[in-house]
């Protein structure tokens, strides 16, 4: 294939804290081979030959951002249930009212709407939390995993990877009381037949690839934990899973196992390095230890966690600890990947009413090679001699950013200033609109087909 070569006004190179000026980035075959910082590149003298072919970015240029926690039918709720007061576990019943509607050609024109708009912010790759396996009364479809067949096909259809986290729901709660209700198309049975029809779906097309998640103490009981975490790690796949999002789930879990959620999923091997605990919102100090002692992630969902009123987690405390932080849109109350890496920044501000946590290059890691390393795409991420050739472009000069310098694009940039998505070396998004999918239009039709009156 030819070489496509952009030359970048600004590109953030990952060896440096800030931003680098005229940067030519040059690409083959979906990868960057080389990336080469010019010195005047733009005037006459610099006489580069190269130059003559490359396509000018004028503005920011990113890696690829990852979308690591995703509920791609939770797209369906934004703006609709904030009346009253409510709490998660309202919202949550309102968000079973949708789930009770999909099928898998529903979901597959929800989904393709919901990535697209991620393709639009900047996401080059999304991890989908996926437990809509089966009918609304439970039964498998004929194809056991044509639900997961939407949404890989969604991710095709918006341009981006895609990691489907195929996750094992068991139970209604750390009791073990059996699923009801739209709960029902949540579960396998046990984890056994979970993972025999995980096996069973093995995507064949390049930009998908599958993990697995537990979906919280709550729904996958003590003792099939390990058979979840073993399925994984035979693998070598990502492994997710909800943790102490609310105090309601830490204290059950005492109630019951006499321990909190994250040292149950620790005695039974849930733990490690290829694992990403989502929210830990409220752990202690001990979960904290044995998070960063088995080189666990945890993936931060700050917009999510605000507008369900979950709380604030310890995120400086976790880095301290050694654990590695990424970021999720969740349940796409927002979808702004700019937002959730600032919003780590300023809750540790409102948690501790001080400033200055995290610097701008360690947001950006969250963003972008921290998240792709969770969802089991390390070589994407940064803008680097081989890796994919991921790349995002902000407008510098928009009312957010306009004399902003570069170095402070997550402090001041938003979703409506990316004008330019690279994925895998293909074009996805110019001049701010996506080149395959009427977002906007494909947005409210799929979202209204799947809305209870």
């Amino acid at each position: 294939m030819p070489v496509t070569r952009w030359l970048a006004e600004y590109a953030w190179l990952p060896e440096y804290a800030e931003p680098t000026p005229d940067v030519l980035i040059e690409v083959e075959d979906g990868r960057i081979t080389a990336r080469t910082p010019l010195v005047g590149a733009g005037s006459p003298a610099a006489g580069v030959e190269v130059l003559r072919d490359a396509t000018r970015l004028p503005g920011l240029t990113l890696p690829g951002l990852a979308n690591v926690h995703s509920h791609a039918f939770h797209r369906a709720l934004r703006g609709r249930t904030h009346g009253g007061r409510g709490d998660f576990w309202s919202w949550r019943n309102r968000m079973y009212a949708v789930a009770d509607r999909l099928d898998p050609d529903t979901y597959l024109a929800l989904a393709r709407a919901v990535y697209a708009e991620m393709a639009l912010v900047g996401i080059t790759c999304v991890g989908e939390f996926h437990y809509l396996h089966h009918r609304p009364d439970g039964g498998a479809y004929d194809d056991p995993n044509a639900m997961g067949e939407a949404l890989v096909e969604a991710a095709a259809h918006a341009g981006i990877r895609l990691t489907l986290l195929d996750t094992c729901y068991l139970t209604a709660g750390v009791d073990g009381r059996a699923l009801a209700g739209p709960q029902r198309r949540f579960g396998d049975g046990d984890a056994a037949r979970w993972a025999e029809r995980a096996t069973a779906f093995q995507p064949t097309d390049g930009h998908a690839r599958v993990g697995a998640a537990v979906h919280s103490v709550r729904a996958v009981p003590a003792d099939q934990l390990g058979a979840v975490a073993d399925w994984a790690r035979d693998r070598r796949a990502p492994l997710h899973v909800h943790l102490s999002e609310q105090p309601a789930e830490n204290d059950e879990c005492r109630a019951v196992h006499g321990r909190t959620p994250t040292a149950l999923l620790a005695e039974h091997g849930v733990l490690g390095p290829d694992t990403t605990a989502v929210h830990a919102t409220h752990p202690t100090s001990g979960d904290l230890a044995l998070l960063g002692e088995s080189r666990t992630g945890v993936c931060l969902c700050p917009t999510t966690e605000r507008d369900l009123a979950d709380g604030i987690g310890p995120a400086r405390l976790m880095a301290d600890a050694g654990i590695r932080l990424s970021l999720g849109s969740d349940s796409h109350a927002v979808i702004d990947l700019f937002e959730e890496a600032r919003a780590v920044e300023l809750d540790e501000r409102l948690r501790t009413r001080r400033r200055g946590h995290f610097s701008p290059a360690e947001l950006l890691i969250a963003a972008t090679s921290a998240g792709h390393a969770a969802l089991g795409w390390a070589d994407a991420g940064r803008i680097a001699v081989g890796a994919r050739a991921d790349l995002v472009t902000v407008r510098l000069d928009s009312a957010r950013t306009a004399g902003v310098p570069p170095v402070g694009a997550f402090f001041a940039a938003g979703a409506a200033d990316v004008v330019q998505v690279v994925v895998d070396g293909r074009v996805v998004v110019a001049k701010g609109r996506h080149l395959t999918v009427d977002v906007p239009a494909e947005l409210s039709a799929s979202i209204e087909a799947v809305t209870p009156s």
